[in-house]
This record gives C-alpha cells, structure tokens and sequence, in this order.
C-alpha cells in the first residue's frame, strides 16, 4: 500500500484528501517509482475543478503528471527512452498519471534519467514546464540574434523558455511583477513590470522591435502587447487557449480542443532537457515545497499565478 492524493469530488482544493491505495506490482513494460517529489501544474486543479467536465466516473481522481524519485521494481531488460531502467536509478517520470504519491507505477516509456545537477524536488518539476517552453520556442522559430518578448516570464514556463531562448542565442524580454525582476536578471534576461504601458517600456527596451513572443501568462495585454510589438503572427504563441487568441491567428499550443499538442516535439524534447540540465545550463527554481498531505495548500497557492518557479509536493 502507498499513501496518494485524490480528489473526492468536483469542486475546490478542498476535495483533496490523502488515501491508502495499492502500489503495485508493474506490470510487463512497467516501472515502480518511490516518489521523492512530484511536481504540481495548473492543468491538474482544472481536472477537479469542473471545467474539463463532471464525470462522476472519474471520481476518486489521482492528480500529479510529473514526478522524480527511485526506480524500487522493474523486470529485466525493461527499457526507456534514454536505454535501460534498473532498481536503484533515479529518474522523472512524465507523462504519467497520478504522481501525487508515495509510489507509483508509471510506463516504462515515460521514464527518463534524473539530471544529477538536479534535486529531485528541482526534477519533479523539470518537464511540463520544460517541454512547453521547447514546443514554444521551436513554433515560432526563437534563434541566435532574435529578441523574444516572454510574458509570464517568472512562472515556471516563463523561467525554462528564457534560459531555453538565452542559451539559443535570443535576446530576452520578460514580464513579472517587480518581485521577479532579480530572479529574471539572474537568467538573463532584461525584465519589465506588467501592466499599463506595457508596450511602451518593451518598446524602450527594443527599439530596433521584437522577432517573437511567448505568451506564458494569459490575458489580454500580453495579447495586445505581443499584436503591437512583433510584426508576423505566427511567430507570437500562447499557452493559454482563448477564443480571441485563435481568432487573432496566432499560435495555440497545449491540450486545450484545437490547440497544437506538439506530441512529437515534446516527447523529444524530454532527454535534450536532461542533457541541458546536466550541462548546468537549464535550472529549476522551486517557489515552495509541501507535505503531500497539504495538497490542497499547494494548489491554492498555484492558483494566484504569483510564484516565482514551481510549486512541488514531497511525500
């Protein structure tokens, strides 16, 4: 038996509650994890909340699509996308089902190398938001020489596409509130406070334009923005779906209906992340990490959209 949160109902973090539950055994092509972090992303309080749906089939919902830890069960010969897995070897696991937990058996195929220059607290945390930023950059072509406006860029996707765009050679632009703009020059990166007037400051800092933007944050000044500023639609992309941003003809990507899911791009992006990680040029900054029973805690705090990094769960 392992300790795993779910949600018992539709509704708020306050459905969250910690169960005991079987743990295993994998099964062929499967991998026993004790988990050691998971990693908390926007997309799993949506699953709870109502907005996908209120199957009530789907209840109790095991959450967490990201986790690190130690490979503890595994048949022989068992392979994974970066060669064989053994009992004892620290790996993430993404994209998987039901992370928030103290173990967990995950398909080998999802099943990668932890960075050792990583935390597993750091790792949990290291793939959504790496391979958004990837997707994100490759679709509008971010190169050596460009200026990329990143909106959002204190979060934990806006923090992985400025290093992924700064190690490209990219000139990067970042928006957070004052708060951020020490964690941002840190990366790299010239930071610029949201808000009114936005547009004019990004202006006074590019004055010869912006190549692209990446939209990490939502709403509709970083829409505006990124329309005044960058002169090609399809090099502005959101991760956040809206009627108007699919009306303005930019790029949607994610997993919201009639956004790219880019499933190639991301899968293959997992292991180049690694490498960076190892290389020591790809970072995790972890806002805050919580007691697996204080999920509800976590997600509240996810919710507000104000920390800077990723908010993880430690069981």
């Amino acid at each position: 038996m392992t300790r795993a949160v779910v949600a018992t109902a539709f509704g708020g973090p306050e459905v969250l509650s910690v169960i005991e539950t079987p743990a295993g055994p994998p099964g062929l092509g499967e991998v026993l994890i004790e988990v050691r972090a998971a990693g908390t992303n926007p997309i799993d309080y949506k699953q709870y909340s109502g907005a996908m749906g209120r199957d009530p089939a789907r209840l109790p919902m095991r959450l967490g699509g990201e986790a690190a830890g130690v490979v503890t069960e595994v048949a022989d010969g068992t392979q994974g996308p970066g060669g064989g897995i053994h009992v004892g070897d620290e790996v993430v696991a993404f994209r998987i089902a039901g992370g928030y937990a103290a173990d967990v058996v995950v398909a080998a195929s999802s099943v990668v190398p932890k960075p050792a220059t990583l935390s597993f607290e750091q790792a949990s945390g290291l793939m959504l938001a790496g391979v958004t930023a990837v997707h994100a950059l490759t679709v509008t072509r971010v190169g050596a020489g460009d200026t990329v406006l990143i909106h959002g860029a204190a979060g934990g996707v806006g923090l992985m596409a400025v290093q992924l765009a700064a190690d490209a050679g990219a000139r990067v632009i970042g928006t957070s509130s004052q708060s951020g703009h020490a964690l941002l020059r840190e990366f790299g990166a010239s930071p610029v406070s949201y808000g009114p007037g936005l547009e004019e400051r990004v202006r006074a800092l590019a004055p010869a334009g912006v190549d692209a933007a990446v939209d990490a944050a939502g709403g509709d000044e970083a829409l505006d923005t990124s329309l005044a500023l960058v002169a090609e639609r399809d090099r502005i992309v959101t991760i956040v779906a809206s009627r108007r941003a699919f009306d303005s003809g930019i790029k949607v990507i994610g997993g919201a209906p009639g956004a790219d899911p880019g499933t190639q791009i991301r899968a293959e992006a997992r292991l180049e992340l690694v490498r960076l990680a190892e290389d020591g040029k790809l970072r995790v900054v972890v806002a805050a990490a919580y007691p697996l029973g204080e999920a509800a805690a976590a997600h509240r705090a996810l919710a507000t959209g104000h920390t800077h990094g990723k908010i993880v769960l430690v069981p």
